[in-house]
């Protein structure tokens, strides 16, 4: 992808995913933790899911973003039965690599924040490169 179609993401680009909280997104569901509250790892998913939503219909077609860093902090708990949002705001676009500040709130708080990044790839090349591990 080069650096003009590329062009077309650009800081300030901004996704949200939510969901409610189930039994099947607790912590003893997904096996982090005892307790029955919106599990770390499903947060995660959302706060990548709603980076996904900031950039990939700016993508060309044969590409995609791969998250390759995420640095946050789960920091409130959420009760089964509760709505939670992630959002992701587009902050750097430097060469394929993009840079996200991500958050999470539940219908109470912010339950978690911090920083992520995702590399733009050619799909075929990336399934190509998959395959070789194999062999």
């Amino acid at each position: 992808m080069s650096a003009a179609e590329l062009g077309q993401l650009k800081p300030g680009l901004r996704g949200e995913a939510g969901l409610v909280v189930s039994g099947e997104h607790t912590a003893p569901r997904v096996g982090s933790g005892a307790v029955s509250v919106l599990a770390t790892p499903v947060m995660i998913n959302l706060m990548e899911a709603a980076a996904l939503a900031a950039v990939e219909r700016f993508l060309a077609p044969g590409y995609q973003s791969l998250g390759t860093v995420l640095n946050v902090r789960h920091i409130a708990a959420t009760p089964v039965g509760m709505r939670v949002t992630a959002s992701a705001t587009l902050e750097k676009v430097d060469g394929r690599t993009l840079a996200f500040r991500v958050e999470a709130r539940d219908e109470r708080e912010l339950i978690g924040d911090g920083t992520h990044e995702r590399v733009v790839v050619n799909v075929a090349k990336f399934d190509q490169r998959v395959k070789r591990k194999l062999a």
